[in-house]
């Protein structure tokens, strides 16, 4: 199971220098992967209607695939993943060309973790369609791997119209795709779709029984499950070394192949802070991972 640090982007403001700190140190301390969140607004709590979310407009988020471009040219072995870029909310050519992108200036370091999101306000504003977003996600992905994979494409779905046209330059693979999400419509396209899947939940029942049928689906499907991935998340804030190596105890045993651990809302008070408690992190775990 790979160890991987999630970009503490809620509390990383706008220092370009704590951005590249922290992703070097994660990159020298060992972890294999750095996660970044996505949200391109925040809602004003106080609109027509209000509004509950869990984030809005004073979370920062930084955006992923230029906060990613700028860490590729500054770190040279640790992969990087969304984790999980709101997808349908997106116009499909141009986040082909933006991970494209991504992907060779970091020289095939990137996994696009994918979701549908649940912040309607993000969609209104970017004049995409918040009801249809899952149906929508399928037929993307599709495209997507098709822009990554020819020079030219004709391609023609329900959403989406592409006349003989197509991106370059071109990733020298297709980007792995993981989804993100537990509902079950969500696992049966991740089982047809997916590369890997990210789970919403702690090592559970609930996640135990979604990963069982993800791989049935994947096995009626004639799908392989050998290099399906499962990348889980861990919780700096109320841990301890015991605690975090019972917790990666128990996603092994579901077959996590990823585990990355979250240094936000636990009190740092800055990139240093964020350091030393990864640090400790893999510290406490990466003995007991192999």
């Amino acid at each position: 199971m790979q160890l991987g640090a999630v970009f503490p982007q809620h509390e990383m403001r706008s220092d370009p220098a704590a951005v590249r700190d922290f992703a070097q140190a994660a990159e020298a301390i060992g972890f294999t992967h750095l996660l970044i969140y996505d949200h391109v607004l925040g809602a004003d709590r106080d609109r027509p209607g209000g509004f509950s979310g869990p984030y809005d407009k004073d979370t920062p988020f930084h955006e992923p695939f230029v906060t990613l471009g700028y860490l590729a040219g500054l770190t040279s072995t640790i992969e990087f993943c969304t984790s999980v870029l709101i997808l349908p909310q997106r116009q499909t050519a141009l986040v082909a060309k933006q991970a494209a992108e991504v992907d060779i200036l970091s020289n095939g370091r990137l996994r696009l973790g994918i979701g549908v999101g649940w912040n309607k306000v993000e969609y209104d504003a970017l004049g995409e369609d918040f009801h249809n977003r899952g149906q929508r996600q399928a037929e993307q992905v599709e495209l997507l791997r098709a822009l990554w994979t020819n020079d030219v494409i004709d391609f023609e779905g329900k959403w989406h119209r592409v006349p003989k046209a197509g991106i370059n330059p071109r990733p020298s693979r297709p980007i792995p795709i993981w989804f993100g999400g537990g509902a079950q419509a969500l696992l049966e396209r991740t089982a047809r779709l997916g590369d890997g899947w990210i789970p919403l939940m702690g090592p559970n029942d609930q996640a135990r029984a979604a990963i069982e049928e993800l791989h049935r689906l994947r096995a009626e499907m004639g799908r392989e499950n050998e290099s399906f991935g499962i990348q889980a998340q861990a919780q700096a804030r109320g841990g301890n070394p015991d605690l975090w190596r019972r917790h990666a105890d128990s996603w092994r045993s579901l077959g996590a192949t990823h585990l990355a651990i979250a240094t936000m809302n636990a009190g740092f008070k800055d990139v240093d802070e964020h350091i030393e408690a990864i640090r400790a992190y893999h510290e406490a775990v990466s003995a007991g991972i192999a």
